[in-house]
């Protein structure tokens, strides 16, 4: 499945998110591993057994994370490098492994998408909304669920006009040379630490916390996260009652979220597919 039409913005015209995440895997640790191994039962409770489809899976952690909980893993993402990390983490940890199964794909390509059997698990962790029509792959993905089946997203919060100014300045962010880009993620950092540097001060709590050290939640790094926010383009955003209306309609029952306050992060969802829903005529798997 690795001809995949070319149905996302062109890699040129898109942040570099598979780069990101290869250059992310050489601070990959078991701690961080171990990390996203909780955020998954935390959300989704025991894996053993379940089918796992990764939709978008990026750095290829969390595909690992769910093949280390005993579940069956399927991957895909429409950027190369990403396929590509994917492969070595189940190269490394599962060699020759034929529960974890990896391809190119794009979640705006249907047909692709139509051959593949229904899942207990969908998990797109922040992807969607890259993709230039968010909208479109979440309608494409939600077929994937199978009945009584969970879809576990994370989907950019919209502030209105932050939002669009955000956008802007994401475009830009892709255009401009590499060093630009470093040093613009360094200016963020160092901002935002001096505000909660100041924050745990004045609250009596340690100020000297380093961000880039030990493990984060979900296992990510403070650099790479904030490389991946800044140049996170195409940028598409969502109200949580959009979000929550379009997958309602189409027979999915809201059963956790965690939202990010209104600011400007992801909004977390994990939906349950009604059994009532599943499609009339049965994809593989699913009879």
């Amino acid at each position: 499945m690795s001809g995949t039409p070319n149905l996302d913005l062109p890699l040129e015209d898109r942040f570099r998110f598979g780069r990101n995440w290869r250059d992310f895997l050489a601070s990959l640790t078991p701690e961080r591993i171990r990390a996203a191994e909780e955020s998954l039962t935390t959300h989704l409770g025991p894996l053993k057994g379940k089918r796992f489809l990764d939709v978008g899976s990026g750095s290829g952690l969390f595909s690992l994370a769910a093949r280390n909980l005993g579940a069956e893993v399927t991957s895909f993402d429409y950027d190369p490098d990403s396929v590509a990390c994917a492969n070595f983490l189940r190269e490394r940890f599962h060699p020759q492994d034929g529960g974890w199964r990896v391809f190119q794909g794009s979640a705006l390509d249907a047909p692709m998408l139509a051959g593949l059997d229904v899942f207990d698990v969908v998990y797109s962790w922040g992807v969607l909304h890259h993709t230039g029509d968010m909208w479109t792959a979440l309608g494409n993905v939600l077929p994937l669920v199978r009945g009584g089946g969970r879809l576990f997203i994370s989907i950019y919060n919209d502030q209105g006009g932050k939002s669009l100014r955000w956008r802007a300045f994401k475009r830009l962010f892709i255009r401009s040379p590499r060093v630009l880009q470093l040093l613009a993620a360094a200016v963020h950092i160092l901002y935002w630490e001096a505000r909660l540097f100041l924050i745990r001060l004045v609250r009596g709590r340690n100020p000297f916390v380093n961000p880039l050290a030990g493990g984060r939640e979900r296992g990510m790094n403070l650099w790479h996260d904030t490389l991946d926010w800044l140049g996170g383009y195409p940028f598409e955003v969502a109200k949580p009652e959009a979000i929550f209306d379009f997958c309602s309609a189409r027979g999915f029952v809201l059963e956790r979220l965690a939202t990010c306050g209104g600011g400007h992060g992801c909004n977390e969802y994990v939906f349950v597919k009604g059994a009532a829903q599943a499609d009339p005529t049965p994809r593989r798997g699913q009879a």
